[in-house]
């Protein structure tokens, strides 16, 4: 892993813009454009990519440490001219406060299994006898683990009506009639409410036999005049 990579993986991981990452670094004392953010975050094969230094990927962890735990009053640290693996790992640590064992839990999440022993090898220094290097997958694995666990989702922009991209719910609702309320409003007389009345066909008989009668209306005979 190159430097580069580790600052593009924290960008995305917490969904850092821009200005944030400009103010990370301004709170070390360090100014930085928006422009050379811009360059340190791209592609490595692209013509615009410049390469971030130690010092500088420093002065960004340090920020980080103060985004994530509060700056402290009085004079910032001072950033390393050169890091290591086991120097990002610790900073890394500080910033998200995590005690040993949330980072072997943490590593445990990503398929990596990584002791308390070796663990505490990374701290120790460099001419301790109990001091082990951190290797590039060791520091992929927690980034990737610091990914799922704490990132930061990128909200969605909500356009007002008013510039004209989306719509109010009232404006896609369907206009819906009170047929009784409409009719009154019509004639100027309540509507019928007799369900034969109301739903009868155009051409439907005006007479009405009840079913139920024993005896069956008779019905009118003309007589033909001779």
């Amino acid at each position: 892993m190159n430097n580069n990579d580790i600052l593009r993986r924290l960008r995305y991981t917490f969904n850092f813009n821009d200005k944030q990452m400009v103010a990370i670094f301004a709170s070390t004392g360090e100014e930085v454009s928006r422009e050379q953010i811009s360059q340190w975050l791209k592609k490595d094969d692209d013509s615009d990519f410049v390469a971030i230094f130690d010092t500088k990927l420093a002065v960004f962890l340090n920020g980080f440490i103060n985004e994530k735990r509060g700056k402290k009053p009085g004079a910032q640290a001072i950033p390393e001219k050169r890091l290591s693996n086991n120097i990002i790992l610790t900073k890394l640590k500080i910033a998200l406060n995590l005690q040993a064992e949330q980072i072997i839990s943490l590593l445990e999440e990503v398929g990596f299994n990584l002791g308390k022993a070796e663990l505490s090898a990374f701290s120790r220094k460099v001419d301790h006898k109990h001091y082990r290097e951190c290797k590039d997958q060791v520091l992929r694995n927690l980034l990737q683990a610091i990914d799922k666990k704490y990132h930061v989702e990128r909200t969605s922009k909500i356009t007002s009506p008013a510039q004209g991209s989306a719509k109010s719910p009232a404006s896609n609702a369907k206009t819906t009639y009170d047929k009784k309320s409409y009719a009154k409003k019509k004639t100027g007389k309540p509507a019928p409410t007799s369900p034969w009345v109301e739903g009868a066909r155009p051409n439907a008989s005006s007479v009405y036999i009840n079913p139920k009668s024993s005896t069956t209306p008779k019905r009118k005979q003309l007589k033909l005049s001779k």
